[in-house]
Order: structure tokens, then C-alpha cells, then sequence
């Protein structure tokens, strides 16, 4: 059976799934001997070719490139899953190259505004940009890890800046046109979301620690 994560972000539930579902069932019914780790690194390679594309400014490809690549990643857990191949080793190297294409994808906008890296404001939001892109996946790897809860499950804001939505933005502001906006948008979002998050995190774990009758507060 094709599903999904209770975790996922609105628009790998209602875009990105129905499509990447369909690759998975046609790979799984055709018995394509493919890993899901091939296709992790798949999708890494078309997330990280979208850097020189947007180094050279061809804004429209390299947003269309990039909502693919964000397809694309979630066939490798869809594939895991149907498999029985799911394992911690996978899902780190998945998160990895995630983090590595995140990456490669940020420092070609940030090298295709460079013109208007002479501002130190705009520099400041392209820094903002990147960290608060790799500061969503550290906040909820750490809150997963440490206090045993996903962000996304708790608080308001649902997963507004999880990694498929802020990929489907760049997505949507590179077929515009509009890097600068993007980094902007993807500044303020991000680290208002970490903020938020972080808040509620805390205050569900001191909940949970005060009815399990744990040391309360103060």
C-alpha cells in the first residue's frame, strides 16, 4: 500500500502525493528493481542541478526542476514503505541529501540576486533565508529526538514552512520571476515558524512532564 506521513506538510498532502504515489505504484506494480535509496539520490541530483540554473538566471526551469526534485523525494519513503525496506540508516541519508539540496538551491538564488547583495539588508535576509531554511529541519529533528514530538502536531501554524511548502515557493516565485521576494518571504516565514514552534513544543512537553506527575515549572 502507497501512503504517506501523519507528518506531512499541506502540499505533499494534497499535490505532491497524488503524483508521487502514482510513480510509486507504477514502480512497484512493474516490479522495477529500483532502491529507495537510488531514488533519494535522484532527487538530490535534480535539486542540486538547479544551482548553476539559477546562477545563470533561468529562473523558470530551475523552479520547475526543483517542485519536480520535491516529487521525486517523496517517492523514496512511498517505495521504503510498500517494500518493507524502511530502515533509520535510509532516513538519515534521505535527510542528509535534503539538507545538502536545501542548500545548493539557496546559494543559487542568493549568487542570482547577487547584484543586489551590495545592500546589507538584503544580505541579511539571504543569510536569514538559508539559516531559517536548515533551522526548520534542525527544530523539528530536535524536537523529535529530545521531547518526542513533531512540531507540525502541535501549536497553530500546522506546517507552513515545512520543506515541501517552502520548495513549492520557490517553485511558484522562480516561474515568476521574483528571487528577491522569495528569499524575503522565505526569511520572514521561516523563523517566525521556528519561533512559534518552539513555543509550543515546550509548552506541550511541560504539559505532558506535568501530568505524568514530573517536576512542574519553576
Amino acid at each position: 500500500m502507497i501512503t504517506g506521513k501523519s507528518t506531512d506538510g499541506p502540499i505533499s498532502r494534497y499535490l505532491n502525493r497524488r503524483i508521487s504515489s502514482r510513480i510509486t505504484s507504477f514502480i512497484v506494480n512493474h516490479d522495477i528493481r529500483i532502491s529507495p535509496n537510488a531514488v533519494s539520490v535522484i532527487s538530490f541530483m535534480m535539486a542540486l542541478a538547479c544551482l548553476p540554473l539559477y546562477i545563470f538566471k533561468y529562473l523558470i526551469p530551475a523552479g520547475i526542476l526543483v517542485q519536480v526534485s520535491s516529487i521525486i523525494d517523496g517517492v523514496d519513503g512511498e517505495l521504503a514503505r510498500a517494500r518493507g525496506l524502511s530502515s533509520s540508516k535510509g532516513a538519515f541519508m534521505d535527510s542528509m541529501l535534503d539538507r545538502y539540496a536545501d542548500m545548493a538551491i539557496l546559494i543559487g538564488l542568493i549568487i542570482c540576486i547577487q547584484d543586489s547583495l551590495l545592500n546589507p539588508v538584503l544580505l541579511v535576509i539571504a543569510v536569514m533565508a538559508l539559516s531559517g531554511s536548515l533551522m526548520v529541519s534542525y527544530l523539528h529533528v530536535r524536537s523529535t529526538h529530545d521531547l518526542n514530538i513533531h512540531p507540525s502536531l502541535v501549536g497553530v501554524l500546522d506546517s507552513i514552512a515545512s520543506r515541501d511548502v517552502r520548495l513549492f515557493l520557490i517553485f511558484v516565485f522562480s516561474v515568476l520571476g521574483m528571487p528577491l521576494e522569495l528569499l524575503i518571504v522565505l526569511a520572514v516565514l521561516t523563523h517566525v515558524y521556528v519561533i512559534v514552534k518552539s513555543v509550543a513544543v515546550i509548552r506541550h512537553a511541560s504539559k505532558t512532564i506535568d501530568t505524568n506527575g514530573g517536576v512542574e515549572d519553576g
